[in-house]
């Protein structure tokens, strides 16, 4: 068992005045319960910068006490609204003169201040029960505390699941090795609705909704709804909730698949907008701020604008100015935030996308953060937000026998977060740093930059790179791509997050350890010494096929969807594209992973570019999967719109 020191809080106590605040630090310190299970203690600093750095420098900070010595100076509350942007996170209390200067301050600071104290008042020791009590109530878990308390309870399990808290697996001598391998504890949490004191995911009114409480405080949300079938379902929920069949909705062609899944169940009508793409290393990025632009002016019926910041590879959008431009246009903005779930916690990551304005953002708290597989969570800041609705809509997905060990990994991942999640992201930060410098230093391999990753129509649009996604140019090295993979996990060990033709990408997250960069660093520098000691010469630039440009769309793609289609091969009887695909409307998604962009979407029209696309996808780049395809008679089919069904369909 690992040795783990007991969390600590600290109390930061900004005053010009000296002897007080040496004395209410004194103070603090002495009133300190030795016995407390979080160990408070506090320390001074002067107002101003000394104050934000010692905010910047100190993880383990949770509390802020400031001084407001003087009713007409009001650095106070704009050191407050400093310390309140760059870790909003914080708990923030004021000394105050009187009441009417704790009318001043209200009025001035918002809600960037969560308490106050009286410069008269000496009991110091009653200060620090109530800043204890902020603590807890910040790092509260009460969904988890609730199962881990029913779960000590020892019930006799009469209900559902079968395997009755792991019992059956116990006494079997058949899978009794999946007992010892998952664990007691888990199985005993593997429960179902039957208990009423763990809440309901479907309606909850207890410690779930007790829980989507904090975590809508710590992420910046109006409203907060856990997920425990991922992000995929998450976008679905929205955009049932937002969009009726005929809708137009504005969408990233990069998106993720779920999002186009969504554009069929509610029935919308899309307007696909071509992502950027660097041609070199087949990485797709965002929307050209200008196409999105033009997009909302050409478009003002659109209800709803969905777009993916950050993307797979780390780039973000600017989005203050878009959503600004969609709201100004009466657009709903809606951000698929699955790769950014952590960017809240870290001002080197902010502004997030509800900070930026978005009315919807979906979170793959699961990816980033220490939640489980498949936990994910929705935030809502839209003012017009139909509750009854978007809960129509998400018990229409959500499983009525959800996972509690999802929840609860919603909660604890939450807690972290809010508790030691900067101190942990700024970690992960200067190992990134680090790995740079090494990684380059190898000659062999270089991480890409920014402008490595831009393509020329982007550069303008004030597009910033998640620094824990590293891209690594493996071209010079000689190595392929897919090759290096299989080094890296066979010999040192290492999975990777995925791959292209010429690069690798790693993903650094919160549980990244110092001895993990160590050994990925060795491997990297073993890998680049063996290729020049086999003289490895740089590979040839290889581009991936470009992907084509949308064509159009012949009707809904639900419409399309739900039709049955005929199958036709998508090569002839000599090997090549087809040409009887040529002017046909597709009945599925097709979607080339990776990237996982889709080619072709339910009702748009098939032309000759996409289809010699599809082909040489096939011919030339063997590790890509081609999802959507349909397989007879060992050929590879599109399912397309009969003539009949075409002519039968309401045309757009």
């Amino acid at each position: 068992m690992s040795f783990v020191l007991p969390p600590a809080s600290h109390i930061l106590v900004v005053s010009n005045d000296i002897a007080r605040r040496d004395q209410i630090v004194a103070a603090l310190n002495a009133a300190a319960r030795p016995d407390d299970p979080v160990q408070l203690s506090a320390f001074a600093s002067d107002p101003g910068e000394p104050a934000l750095d010692a905010v910047r420098r100190d993880g383990d900070l949770h509390l802020v006490l400031i001084d407001h010595h003087d009713t007409a100076d009001r650095s106070a509350v704009h050191l407050a609204k400093a310390i309140a942007s760059l870790r909003p996170e914080l708990s923030l209390y004021l000394m105050l003169e009187d009441d009417d200067t704790k009318l001043l301050v209200e009025e001035l600071a918002g809600d960037a201040v969560d308490g106050y104290f009286f410069r008269s008042e000496t009991d110091h020791a009653g200060w620090l029960r109530i800043l204890a009590a902020e603590v807890a109530q910040t790092a509260a878990t009460p969904f988890y505390d609730a199962l881990r308390h029913y779960v000590a309870q020892a019930k006799d399990s009469w209900h559902t699941p079968g395997h009755a808290g792991g019992d059956s697996y116990k006494s079997s001598p058949w899978v009794g090795d999946f007992h010892a391998f998952v664990g007691e504890q888990m199985l005993r949490a593997d429960l179902s609705v039957s208990v009423p004191m763990l809440d309901s995911l479907l309606h909850p009114t207890g410690v779930i909704a007790q829980a989507q409480r904090l975590a809508a405080q710590a992420f910046g949300a109006r409203k907060t709804y856990f997920a425990t079938n991922g992000t995929s379902t998450s976008n679905k929920v929205i955009f049932q909730t937002l969009l009726t069949p005929g809708d137009k909705l504005l969408l990233d062609r990069n998106c993720h698949k779920s999002v186009h899944h969504g554009v069929i169940l509610s029935g919308a009508r899309p307007v696909y907008l071509d992502s950027s793409v660097n041609e070199r290393h087949g990485l797709f990025g965002p929307v050209p701020r200008a196409r999105v632009l033009q997009a909302i002016t050409d478009h003002p019926d659109a209800k709803v604008l969905i777009l993916t910041s950050c993307t797979y590879d780390g780039l973000r959008y600017d989005l203050a100015p878009i959503i600004d431009a969609a709201h100004a246009a009466g657009i709903k903005v809606v951000v698929d935030e699955a790769w950014y779930g952590h960017a809240r916690f870290h001002p080197a990551l902010r502004p997030t996308a509800l900070e930026a304005g978005a009315d919807y953002v979906t979170q793959s708290t699961h990816k980033v953060l220490s939640a489980f597989s498949q936990a994910s969570m929705i935030h809502v800041n839209d003012p017009d937000f139909d509750e009854h609705l978007f809960r129509e809509n998400f018990n229409m997905h959500a499983s009525t026998s959800p996972q509690y060990g999802l929840i609860a990994s919603l909660d604890v991942a939450r807690r972290q977060a809010v508790m030691e999640g900067y101190k942990l992201l700024d970690r992960s930060l200067n190992f990134a740093a680090e790995l740079r410098e090494k990684i380059n230093a190898t000659g062999a391999f270089r991480v890409l930059e920014l402008n490595d990753l831009l393509s020329d129509e982007v550069r303008g649009d004030g597009i910033r790179l998640d620094p824990t996604k590293l891209t690594i140019d493996l071209s010079a090295s000689g190595w392929g791509a897919d090759e290096l993979r299989g080094e890296l996990i066979e010999r040192f060990n290492i999975q990777i997050e995925k791959n292209t033709h010429s690069t690798l990408t790693l993903l650094l997250t919160i549980g990244t350890t110092r001895s993990k960069v160590s050994r990925l660093f060795d491997a990297m520098l073993r890998l680049a010494k063996q290729a020049q000691k086999e003289r490895r010469t740089p590979r040839p630039t290889t581009r991936l096929p470009k992907i084509p440009h949308f064509t159009r769309l012949a009707c809904l793609p639900r419409d399309a969807f739900y039709e049955a289609g005929e199958r036709l091969p998508l090569l002839d009887d000599a090997g090549q594209p087809n040409p009887a695909l040529v002017g046909r409307v597709c009945c599925d998604q097709i979607v080339p992973y990776p990237p996982g962009i889709p080619v072709l979407v339910p009702g748009q029209v098939i032309d000759a570019a996409i289809l010699g696309y599809l082909v040489r996808l096939l011919q030339t780049q063997k590790s890509i999967e081609l999802h959507g395809l349909a397989t007879h008679d060992g050929e590879l089919h599109l399912r397309v719109l009969t003539v009949a069904e075409l002519v039968a369909l309401r045309p757009l």
